[in-house]
């Protein structure tokens, strides 16, 4: 027993009181079984009494983090100084670890990564001062759950008592490698070390030798509390809540548990809607809440069911979404504290619309894997890409929370030339055409699944008639196979519960769906997936991958077959597959990235049939010119919205991704730089836009589409001109002051005003602070901007702030002008919100 020696400060007699019994303090610690070899039991003791407390660690992890952080959160409540200097040896240091402390510890604390990559880093140091002494474990224990407790580890307790020089000596070492190698590891650090960290091949070995649960993300124990990604996901919707967020989106892949997630951030709420598009889907909702907040009541309010009265209500879209039900006689508007959409990218639709337009709760959070829709509607916008947390698949893979993939792209000698296709889409009577009589392709397909057949297979197929010709194929062969649609009637055809039942059991080998599959599956077993269709958008390919991706007992990785054809968008497939778009493309920092950026996720494969390569390279050189892509764009757009055109902000969210960034890097033919001529140069002006087009109120609104906004100040002071439908001829600064106030207190547009450190200090503003602000920066660069002919600065009175010119003033009641100015708005605040998406990504 060492208490009694370090200069009286601890009692003889105290201890630490475990479950197995009483610990007593110890200067040795060794590990293995007995509990007071066990370093652990030793540091909480230290850590519950000490004023002062420095660790320093060649790595951490978030089971030794889960052991120390009530200690430490304890200590920091009552006023200990902590610094804790971690490394990145091996890249074992888990990010989730990091998050967890920032998240428990909050700003009371002091973390920081070694930053000099030409030394290694191995310490193993735990330093603490006391009132009248101080002392420090230094051996071998990082922070891991096995290396603090029955691992076996040799750490020796060093008092300055006795060996004042050495201990001066690891005080000040650390002191050095604080203040000179090491980076602070603030939310953008923390950020940017997750998106760039890859699952090292050494947790396997420490999972099979040190039993360490933190490496095992299927372990049963670890189900009811968050974990991995959940507690990066957590920290981040806090803090968008502490920003003054009130709706936020999640993408996270299949796999990660994005509904427990859900479950616990929604613990500091009372009342909970959570909706979803199917049945399965909202009755695993409620396991999930029942098990994390198992003291609220739940009920369901879908077909049958009404249950309005509970705590917890789970809630059909295709019930909820109906207006007889949005209403005070089932549910007032601010009913619900906490409101949960799963699957957001269905949000575009009317039925979602609905409830999210109906409620207004405290907080709004959507759920997805897919990070577009099919037809092309941003949801993100809805949430005004407010994105607290990402995780896609190869962030999934890299991680180790996902399977990687074999991926084998073979080519099909289906000729989609003379097959329909129009909207996007090909026409399935003449894919069936195509397809069903082909003996060939099917013989193609089942060669191919027999090299490479594994114990579960799902197959997408283009129809009814597809799917059951395919499972009649496979069973004619010997397969057990079946098929699986809506209103499943064909002779191989079974219901969507009892083939996955089936199928997990093992009765069944092989599955062929028609959009049954695509999302809400939970086979973790399945290990082979056919793409037997045309790739018709990155959605549905994602989907598909994403269905094989779950981790399972035994399954070392999922196999996928794609068979490609000549078809419209073909030579996307190699994009869709790398990192730079199933993935983010983070900027790369060597401080940070502890493996070598490599076009496809960690321990992935990817093959295409030689021919193939060939093809895309002809379909690349076959592309039209980028003027004709953004007008066949167009036309697809006015198609999807029933033969009427788009306004700037419906264009902006429903055109796909590419050709805006074409559109972006092309200003003299980008609709946006001036959509008035764009529209006419298609002829489709209506009466309201060709007379504006021929008046002064052209000019106007090309210069509300060009004027400079590098920062977004001008934004709330031009939208101060809009008032009940109608523009104003002039603007006081209570006018201005109003709009901008407003303005930035939605969203957390605040981050962008200057020297303001958060939401509390923003609330905290006087109007005389925000009129300072509103001079200095608009008021100011609108002077210097290209704004004559349109907009006096000094108005005619002295109440006047700004004032239009008298030819713009003429025009300002022309029908459609309001609407034409609210639209450029519109879409330069959705541009402003996509923009800061996008920096941060």
């Amino acid at each position: 027993m060492w208490a009694g020696e370090i200069m009286g400060y601890f009692s003889n007699a105290e201890t630490w009181t475990v479950n197995e019994g009483n610990v007593a303090y110890s200067a040795v610690a060794t590990g293995d079984k007995g509990m007071e070899r066990q370093l652990i039991y030793q540091l909480n003791m230290c850590i519950r009494k000490a004023n002062k407390i420095d660790v320093i660690v060649s790595f951490l992890m978030t089971s030794g983090v889960k052991l120390l952080v009530n200690q430490l959160k304890k200590a920091v409540e009552r006023g200990a100084s902590l610094r804790i200097l971690t490394g990145n040896y091996l890249g074992i240091t888990q990010p989730e670890a990091l998050y967890l402390l920032r998240q428990e510890l909050g700003d009371d604390f002091q973390l920081r990564m070694y930053n000099d990559s030409t030394r290694s880093f191995h310490p193993k140091a735990y330093i603490f001062e006391f009132d009248n002494c101080r002392t420090i474990f230094v051996g071998s224990s990082n922070i891991s759950k096995s290396a603090l407790t029955s691992g076996i580890e040799w750490n020796y307790c060093l008092q300055e008592e006795k060996d004042p020089d050495n201990y001066k000596t690891f005080c000040a070492t650390f002191e050095e490698l604080w203040c000179n190698h090491s980076l602070v590891m603030d939310d953008e650090a923390l950020h940017h070390y997750s998106k760039t960290w890859h699952r090292p091949a050494v947790y396997k070995d420490m999972q099979r030798q040190l039993h360490d649960d933190s490496a095992d993300y299927t372990n049963v124990r670890l189900l009811y509390e968050p974990r991995g990604a959940q507690i990066e996901a957590l920290y981040a919707l806090n803090n968008l809540r502490q920003d003054g967020g009130t709706k936020g989106l999640v993408q996270a892949a299949t796999g990660i548990g994005k509904t427990f997630l859900a479950a616990f951030d929604s613990k500091e709420f009372d009342r909970v809607l959570f909706v979803a598009h199917r049945k399965e889907i909202l009755e695993q909702a409620a396991k999930s809440f029942r098990c994390i907040r198992p003291d609220k009541t739940a009920g369901f309010f879908m077909s049958e069911y009404k249950e309005n009265d509970t705590d917890f209500v789970f809630a059909s879209v295709a019930t909820l979404g109906q207006p007889e039900y949005l209403n005070s006689k089932y549910f007032g508007k601010e009913d619900f504290d906490y409101i949960v959409i799963d699957e957001f990218h269905h949000a575009v639709n009317r039925q979602y619309k609905n409830i999210i337009e109906y409620f207004q709760p405290k907080f709004l959070l959507g759920l997805t894997a897919t990070p577009e829709r099919m037809d092309g509607r941003d949801i993100f916008a809805l949430c005004d890409y407010n994105v607290p947390y990402e995780i896609n698949l190869a962030e999934g893979i890299n991680k180790g929370l996902l399977a990687p993939f074999r991926y084998y792209g073979i080519y099909d000698d289906t000729d989609y030339k003379n097959i329909e296709y129009n909207q996007g889409h090909y026409n399935i009577k003449s894919l069936n055409a195509a397809y069903i009589a082909n003996t060939q392709r099917t013989d193609l397909i089942f060669m191919h699944y027999s090299k490479h057949k594994r114990k579960r297979a799902l197959g997408f197929c283009c129809s009814r008639e597809h799917a059951e010709m395919m499972a009649e194929a496979f069973c004619k062969r010997g397969v057990r196979a079946a098929s699986v649609y809506s209103g499943s009637q064909g002779q191989y055809a079974v219901d969507r519960e009892n083939a996955l039942m089936e199928l997990k059991e093992g009765t069944l080998e092989v599955i062929f769906s028609v959009d049954m599959f695509n999302e809400g599956v939970d086979v973790k077993s399945l290990d082979l997936v056919m793409f037997l269709r045309p790739t018709e958008s990155p959605v549905v390919f994602l989907q598909q991958l994403g269905r094989g991706l779950r981790i399972d007992k035994g399954k070392q990785y999922l196999v996928v077959l794609d068979f490609i054809g000549n078809y419209v968008k073909a030579d996307r497939i190699q994009k869709y597959l790398s990192n730079d778009y199933i993935g983010n493309s983070s900027k790369e920092s060597a401080n940070y990235s502890v493996e070598p950026k490599s076009l496809y996720p960690d321990d992935c494969h990817v093959d295409f049939d030689i021919k193939l390569i060939d093809m895309f390279a002809n379909l690349q050189k076959k592309k039209i010119n980028k003027q004709r892509q953004i007008e066949d764009e167009f036309k697809r757009i006015c198609d999807e919205l029933g033969g009427r055109h788009p306004t700037r902000i419906e264009l902006f969210n429903m055109m796909d991704r590419e050709i805006y960034h074409i559109c972006l890097s092309n200003n003299k033919i980008s609709p946006f730089s001036d959509y008035l001529s764009f529209l006419a140069g298609q002829q489709v002006l209506n009466d309201d836009e060709s007379r504006i087009f021929a008046s002064a109120g052209r000019e106007l609104v090309a210069w509300a589409e060009k004027t400079n906004m590098t920062k977004v100040y001008k934004m709330p002071v031009l939208m101060s001109f809009l008032h009940n439908g109608k523009i104003k001829e002039y603007v006081t600064i209570n006018d201005v002051l109003g709009s901008w106030k407003s303005f930035f207190a939605a969203n957390r547009n605040w981050r962008d005003l200057p020297s303001i450190g958060s939401y509390q200090e923003y609330l905290q503003l006087t109007d005389k602070w925000h009129a300072k602000k509103i001079f200095d920066m608009p008021i100011k660069y609108l002077k210097n901007s290209q704004s004559a002919g349109i907009i006096k600065l000094d108005g005619g009175s002295k109440d006047v702030l700004l004032e239009f010119e008298d030819m713009i003033k003429s025009v300002l009641a022309l029908p459609g002008l309001y609407e034409q100015l609210y639209d450029v708005l519109s879409y330069r605040v959705q541009y402003y919100y996509w923009q800061r998406y996008e920096s941060r990504k």
